[in-house]
């Protein structure tokens, strides 16, 4: 399904969820600036699939920046989503993101510990190496999954959920990714993405109780092409 040229895939739909893969350049929740995004794409792809008239129940679990590409967990209903609020708070869900970056990290595989402060003007978060007063705790697990020549392809794993966590503590280990130029990338891509992508998502389905694993292909574009994994 389509509008203002951005597509969007959906990759799990039950009675209860609506997952998708969330294209770059697309805002989760509409802003003061645009109406059209996630969310209200998924009220007309529920409205129109299921012929529902009046208002569509839509909620949102969690969000990617707009630039990010990758897994989108929504709710079709308020009980599953008061259940999967409370597993996002807790923690519970295991996400993990693939990271294009410039250069390639000293250790293949390491946990980052950094504080964070957010700059709202800027919107963007400095990294701190000791803990402040300021700073939120930080951190992250990653390994390098190939390495090419100026390029390499990591696997991210949170531990924390901080403001451009993944963003801020690869730049800060001289690995920016690629495109990001807010955080040091040396040059932008065309579409405005960055290549940070949620790669896949692992739940205590809200309802069934069962264990769901959802995954999404990289983004159709060049800058991935260069590792094929997730295609």
């Amino acid at each position: 399904m389509t509008k203002n040229n951005i597509e969007v895939e959906v990759i799990w739909e039950d009675n209860h969820l609506l997952a998708v893969n969330k294209p770059p350049g697309m805002l989760v929740q509409p802003d003061l600036n645009e109406d059209f995004s996630l969310e209200s794409w998924g009220k007309n792809y529920l409205a129109h699939k299921y012929d529902k008239p009046g208002a569509v129940f839509l909620g949102i679990c969690h969000r990617l920046d707009r630039p990010v590409s990758g897994v989108v967990l929504m709710s079709r209903t308020s009980k599953a989503l008061v259940r999967l609020n409370e597993q996002f708070k807790q923690r519970e869900p295991k996400k993990i993101y693939h990271v294009l970056v410039e250069g390639a990290p000293k250790e293949a595989e390491s946990t980052l510990v950094h504080w964070l402060v957010r700059h709202g003007k800027s919107n963007t978060s400095r990294v701190q190496t000791q803990a402040s007063d300021q700073g939120q705790r930080a951190e992250l697990s990653y390994k390098i999954l190939e390495q090419g020549r100026t390029l390499s392809l990591l696997e991210v794993q949170l531990k924390t959920g901080r403001h451009h966590q993944i963003r801020a503590q690869l730049s800060a280990i001289g690995c920016p990714v690629v495109g990001d130029v807010k955080y040091g990338a040396r040059r932008g891509l065309k579409d405005r993405s960055i290549a940070l992508h949620a790669y896949s998502l692992e739940i205590n389905h809200p309802v069934e109780k069962t264990q769901i694993h959802i995954q999404a292909n990289y983004p159709p574009s060049p800058t991935w092409s260069i590792f094929n994994k997730g295609k």
